[in-house]
């Protein structure tokens, strides 16, 4: 659950419904006011985070493109929770069967 009050800080188990698991791709990114080029820290069926210094605020909407498993991923998602200076954690949205396929074949979850 993301609270109403974008400062009330999150529980990892708040964070996220699913399991992550260490990965470390590239990922191009834009969203609110920023664009950009970073990597990964983890992931899993429900998002993932990556390391930024960029300017976004949780709710913002973000595009999210990466190549993972010899096949590019192109996702839209939502920033669930910001570490200032450090990266953000984002919810996949709208994730279609295959992207979701793709996800469990490459991070060998069921």
């Amino acid at each position: 659950m993301i609270p109403n009050n974008p400062e009330e800080a999150l529980s990892s188990q708040e964070r996220r419904k699913t399991d992550r698991k260490k990965l470390i791709v590239d990922v191009e990114f834009e969203g609110g006011d920023a664009t950009g080029i970073s990597n990964t820290r983890d992931i899993g069926i429900g998002g993932l985070y990556i390391t930024t210094e960029a300017e976004l605020k949780t709710g913002d909407e973000i595009s999210l493109k990466m190549t993972f498993g010899g096949q590019e991923f192109a996702v839209n998602g939502v920033v669930a929770y910001v570490d200032e200076g450090v990266g953000v954690g984002v919810r996949f949205k709208d994730l279609t069967y295959d992207q979701i396929s793709h996800l469990k074949r490459e991070l060998e979850v069921d």
